[in-house]
Protein backbone atom coordinates (compact mmCIF):
# COMPACT_ATOMS: atom_id res chain seq x y z
CA UNK A 1 0.00 0.00 0.00
CA UNK A 2 1.13 3.53 -0.66
CA UNK A 3 2.72 5.33 2.24
CA UNK A 4 1.10 8.51 3.49
CA UNK A 5 3.39 11.35 4.49
CA UNK A 6 2.95 12.34 8.10
CA UNK A 7 3.69 15.79 9.48
CA UNK A 8 2.67 17.38 12.74
CA UNK A 9 -0.41 19.58 12.45
CA UNK A 10 0.84 21.69 15.31
CA UNK A 11 3.80 22.84 13.23
CA UNK A 12 1.91 23.25 9.94
CA UNK A 13 -1.85 22.53 9.80
CA UNK A 14 -1.83 22.48 5.99
CA UNK A 15 0.73 19.66 5.98
CA UNK A 16 -1.13 17.63 8.58
CA UNK A 17 -1.18 13.86 8.75
CA UNK A 18 -3.40 12.25 6.20
CA UNK A 19 -3.73 15.21 3.82
CA UNK A 20 -2.86 13.39 0.62
CA UNK A 21 -4.29 15.02 -2.49
CA UNK A 22 -1.91 17.75 -3.68
CA UNK A 23 -4.69 19.42 -5.69
CA UNK A 24 -7.15 19.50 -2.78
CA UNK A 25 -6.17 21.65 0.17
CA UNK A 26 -9.39 20.84 2.04
CA UNK A 27 -9.17 17.01 2.08
CA UNK A 28 -8.38 15.01 5.20
CA UNK A 29 -7.63 11.32 4.73
CA UNK A 30 -8.37 9.49 7.95
CA UNK A 31 -6.37 6.46 9.12
CA UNK A 32 -7.01 4.15 12.05
CA UNK A 33 -3.31 3.59 12.72
CA UNK A 34 -1.73 7.01 12.57
CA UNK A 35 -3.63 9.39 14.86
CA UNK A 36 -6.40 9.26 17.49
CA UNK A 37 -9.99 10.27 16.72
CA UNK A 38 -9.88 13.76 18.21
CA UNK A 39 -6.78 14.62 16.22
CA UNK A 40 -8.97 14.44 13.12
CA UNK A 41 -11.84 16.30 14.81
CA UNK A 42 -9.54 19.18 15.77
CA UNK A 43 -7.87 19.17 12.37
CA UNK A 44 -11.27 19.34 10.66
CA UNK A 45 -12.21 22.30 12.89
CA UNK A 46 -9.07 24.12 11.76
CA UNK A 47 -9.79 23.33 8.11
CA UNK A 48 -13.37 24.58 8.53
CA UNK A 49 -12.00 27.95 9.64
CA UNK A 50 -9.92 28.16 6.43
CA UNK A 51 -12.35 26.65 3.88
CA UNK A 52 -16.11 26.74 3.26
CA UNK A 53 -16.17 22.97 2.91
CA UNK A 54 -13.93 20.02 3.74
CA UNK A 55 -13.74 16.47 2.46
CA UNK A 56 -13.13 13.58 4.83
CA UNK A 57 -12.10 10.30 3.23
CA UNK A 58 -11.12 6.86 4.47
CA UNK A 59 -10.44 3.31 3.32
CA UNK A 60 -11.46 0.02 4.92
CA UNK A 61 -11.40 -0.08 8.70
CA UNK A 62 -11.00 3.71 8.96
CA UNK A 63 -14.52 4.28 7.59
CA UNK A 64 -16.02 4.10 11.08
CA UNK A 65 -13.57 6.74 12.29
CA UNK A 66 -14.37 9.16 9.46
CA UNK A 67 -18.12 8.75 10.05
CA UNK A 68 -17.62 9.45 13.76
CA UNK A 69 -15.57 12.59 13.00
CA UNK A 70 -18.30 13.84 10.66
CA UNK A 71 -21.02 13.17 13.24
CA UNK A 72 -19.10 15.00 15.99
CA UNK A 73 -18.72 18.04 13.73
CA UNK A 74 -22.42 17.94 12.79
CA UNK A 75 -23.63 17.48 16.38
CA UNK A 76 -21.50 20.43 17.56
CA UNK A 77 -23.08 22.64 14.91
CA UNK A 78 -19.81 23.12 13.03
CA UNK A 79 -20.74 21.42 9.75
CA UNK A 80 -23.57 20.22 7.57
CA UNK A 81 -23.47 17.12 5.43
CA UNK A 82 -23.38 17.94 1.71
CA UNK A 83 -22.52 14.67 0.00
CA UNK A 84 -21.49 11.10 0.81
CA UNK A 85 -19.78 8.95 -1.81
CA UNK A 86 -18.91 5.27 -1.44
CA UNK A 87 -16.82 3.15 -3.77
CA UNK A 88 -14.39 0.26 -3.93
CA UNK A 89 -10.74 0.79 -4.78
CA UNK A 90 -7.97 -1.64 -5.58
CA UNK A 91 -4.66 -1.34 -3.74
CA UNK A 92 -1.58 -3.48 -4.10
CA UNK A 93 -0.72 -5.61 -1.08
CA UNK A 94 3.07 -5.40 -0.68
CA UNK A 95 3.36 -8.64 1.28
CA UNK A 96 1.37 -10.85 -1.10
CA UNK A 97 1.89 -8.87 -4.30
CA UNK A 98 -1.75 -9.03 -5.33
CA UNK A 99 -4.59 -6.57 -5.79
CA UNK A 100 -6.77 -6.07 -2.71
CA UNK A 101 -10.20 -4.42 -2.98
CA UNK A 102 -11.12 -1.99 -0.20
CA UNK A 103 -14.22 0.04 0.57
CA UNK A 104 -13.81 3.81 0.36
CA UNK A 105 -15.96 6.63 1.72
CA UNK A 106 -15.80 10.35 1.03
CA UNK A 107 -17.88 12.77 3.10
CA UNK A 108 -18.19 16.37 1.98
CA UNK A 109 -19.06 18.74 4.83
CA UNK A 110 -20.01 22.37 4.49
CA UNK A 111 -19.47 25.16 6.97
CA UNK A 112 -22.57 26.20 8.92
CA UNK A 113 -23.58 29.82 9.40
CA UNK A 114 -22.75 29.67 13.10
CA UNK A 115 -19.67 27.44 12.77
CA UNK A 116 -17.29 30.16 13.95
CA UNK A 117 -19.48 30.85 17.00
CA UNK A 118 -19.78 27.12 17.73
CA UNK A 119 -16.01 26.67 17.43
CA UNK A 120 -15.37 29.51 19.86
CA UNK A 121 -17.96 28.13 22.31
CA UNK A 122 -16.36 24.68 22.12
CA UNK A 123 -12.89 26.13 22.77
CA UNK A 124 -14.17 28.18 25.74
CA UNK A 125 -15.93 25.12 27.22
CA UNK A 126 -12.76 23.02 26.84
CA UNK A 127 -10.70 25.78 28.45
CA UNK A 128 -13.12 26.05 31.39
CA UNK A 129 -13.03 22.29 31.90
CA UNK A 130 -9.23 22.31 31.89
CA UNK A 131 -9.16 25.17 34.41
CA UNK A 132 -11.62 23.37 36.70
CA UNK A 133 -9.47 20.23 36.62
CA UNK A 134 -6.39 22.31 37.50
CA UNK A 135 -8.19 24.01 40.40
CA UNK A 136 -9.37 20.67 41.82
CA UNK A 137 -5.85 19.24 41.63
CA UNK A 138 -4.37 22.26 43.42
CA UNK A 139 -6.92 21.90 46.28
CA UNK A 140 -5.83 18.33 46.96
Amino acid sequence: MEAVMVAEAVKDPTAAAGVVAPGKKNRIQVSTHKKPLYFYVNLAKRYMQQHNEIELSALGMAIGTVVTVAEILKNNGLATEKKILTSTVGTKDDTKGRLVRKAKIEILLGKTENSNDAAITTMVDESKAANEDTEEESKE
